[in-house]
């Protein structure tokens, strides 16, 4: 084959035609645009490579070898929907910011569109600031604790999918998988506590074990409820289950309930938020992070807020369907654009009620949730053996 020009190079081909496609014959929206990448840089330097050494067989290899092909657009693949689950990340930060700035009648510091671009400004600060590491601490617990913590709510927010055709892996048991990384939270916070050798971490860090087990129980049979009416863990069918019969939210209105507020409770927020009581705590389990790794604990938690909505989205919303129309020619966004809505409800819960006592926190989770949780399970079981929805 001869290459006269770049545009020989640079060819924009059908993925489905790879033979080591793993995803063939599912279509999968970031491998497409990763392959495409793909060939648009390996291209460009197997262009300027033969510029340099014309008739080479390196720059052969580089565009027309199937296995690296394909390596190479899962591993921008990847690159491509943590991009995007960052971007989704900092526009919950600035929708939160948005809603308290209305809802508390203030104005904030504002750079660019609609101040859109202060989350960038304020990463580039914290980057900035001086990383301390105390001289008694846990060194190991110290550092690995936070990373783990903030690796997993990456890796969370990234196995989100936003539709049949933007996922990294279509696994069967997919719900399963996301509560049991989810899980990892409680204990990463209670090692973090405890490896700063300081009372008020310690606290914090117990504080944030106990509480996110009180909240984990109503959720996870909240979780069996759906999983009861649904006859399965992959999230793709618990989404197709409620396109074909109803969203989820109406029979099980109650789990809806327990498992939104329970999934503020994971997220530690506002008025769940007494593992970083600032008033008692200085800032509880992360009081000795500083610089970088406190803005990256800060991003972790949104990107859990961000898995907590997006579940609640799969499990109750009918996911990137919406009524009488299905998936729509764009699901992506129809997902996005109701994750978002869930979490206006969660800024709004923010703004509007103040921090209560851990024992009232634990009661109402021990005593109130996990009773109601229950009682949802039962509802979902009636519903099964009525011989499922009526509609």
């Amino acid at each position: 084959m001869g290459y006269s020009s770049i545009l020989d190079w640079i060819k924009f081909s059908d993925p489905m035609l790879n033979p080591n496609n793993a995803y063939a014959p599912v279509y999968n929206l970031p491998y497409d645009i990763g392959y495409k990448l793909w060939e648009l840089v390996s291209g460009l330097i197997a262009w300027i490579i033969n510029l340099i050494l014309p008739n080479n067989e390196l720059s052969v290899y580089l565009v027309s070898d199937p296995t690296l092909a394909n390596l190479g657009a899962i591993a921008l693949m990847v690159i491509v929907i943590f991009a995007v689950a960052f971007v989704i990340n900092l526009t919950m930060i600035w929708e939160e910011r948005k809603v308290l700035g209305r809802m508390m009648d203030r104005r904030a510091t504002r750079i660019g569109p609609l101040g859109y671009f202060q989350n960038l400004a304020d990463g580039l600060k914290t980057f900035l600031k001086e990383n301390i590491t105390p001289t008694k601490a846990d060194k190991k617990g110290f550092m690995w604790a936070v990373s783990i913590l903030i690796g997993s709510s990456v890796l969370l927010a990234c196995m989100i999918p936003l539709s049949d055709r933007w996922f990294i892996v279509d696994y069967n048991l997919g719900l399963l998988l996301i509560f049991g990384l989810f899980a990892i939270a409680p204990l990463m916070i209670l090692v973090a506590g405890w490896s700063q050798n300081n009372k008020y971490s310690l606290i914090g860090g117990m504080r944030a074990a106990a509480q996110m087990i009180a909240y984990e129980i109503p959720m996870l049979i909240v979780l069996a409820s759906v999983v009861m009416l649904t006859g399965s863990f992959n999230i793709g069918d618990v989404v197709h289950a409620q396109a074909e019969s109803t969203w989820y939210i109406i029979p099980l209105f109650l789990g809806f309930v327990v498992f939104v507020i329970s999934a503020i409770a994971e997220a530690e927020r506002i008025p769940f938020d007494l593992p970083e009581a600032e008033a008692e705590l200085v800032e509880g389990w992360q009081t000795e992070y500083s610089g970088m790794k406190w803005g990256l604990i800060m991003l972790g938690d949104y990107f859990r807020g961000y898995v907590a909505c997006a579940m609640i989205v799969i499990m109750f919303l009918g996911g990137w369907t919406l009524p009488f129309i299905g998936a729509g020619p764009i699901p992506e966004i129809v997902f996005l654009l109701k994750v978002f809505l869930v979490f206006f409800v969660f800024a709004w819960v923010r703004a509007a009620h103040c921090r209560v006592r851990t024992d009232q926190i634990l009661k109402f989770g021990w005593r109130r949730l996990l009773p109601l949780s229950v009682i949802n399970l039962m509802i979902a079981m009636a519903i099964v053996l009525a011989g499922g929805l009526p509609w």
